[in-house]
């Protein structure tokens, strides 16, 4: 996404387009696959902007968050990491996390599988999902290929 989105969306919520807010959200964007630690956000925003503190990119995020434009993913390695939520009424982060047990990584799977799911949970049990959160583990291309995952 462009700056110019980001500060119009920032001004539909009623907040003052400040460069941290700006450079935070550029910087989730720009790493979209990656689900940044508030400290390396702190490191990429301070490249831009060497003035920042890492207390004001906590408190940009905790603000972001509270608005829904960025959501926070706890992947199972002690970290709580970020990406970018809803965008313009599209939830941006509507997909999975593959997570492999070798090496680490985290592939986003964009394919959501359960909407028919919760369909028939809404139809059965009168209950609406609203949000859900997947994360399959396995092993990633590289390391069934280096032989070390399962088969």
């Amino acid at each position: 996404m462009l700056r110019e989105d980001f500060e119009k969306i920032l001004k539909e919520h009623g907040l003052k387009r400040t460069k941290q807010r700006i450079l935070v959200l550029e910087a989730l964007a720009s790493c979209e696959d990656k689900h940044l630690t508030a400290e390396e956000i702190y490191e990429i925003v301070k490249a831009e902007f060497p003035e920042i503190g890492l207390a004001t990119v906590y408190r940009t995020i905790q603000l972001l968050s509270e608005l829904n434009l960025v959501e926070s993913v706890q992947l199972g390695d002690g970290y709580v990491r970020y990406e970018i939520g809803t965008i313009d009424g599209k939830e941006a982060h509507h997909h999975h996390h593959l997570i492999c047990l070798e090496c680490g990584k985290v592939i986003s799977f964009w394919d959501d599988l359960l909407d028919e799911l919760e369909e028939r949970i809404k139809e059965s049990v009168s209950f609406q999902v609203v949000n859900h959160e997947v994360k399959l583990y396995g092993y990633c291309e590289a390391c069934l290929n280096k032989g070390s995952g399962a088969t």
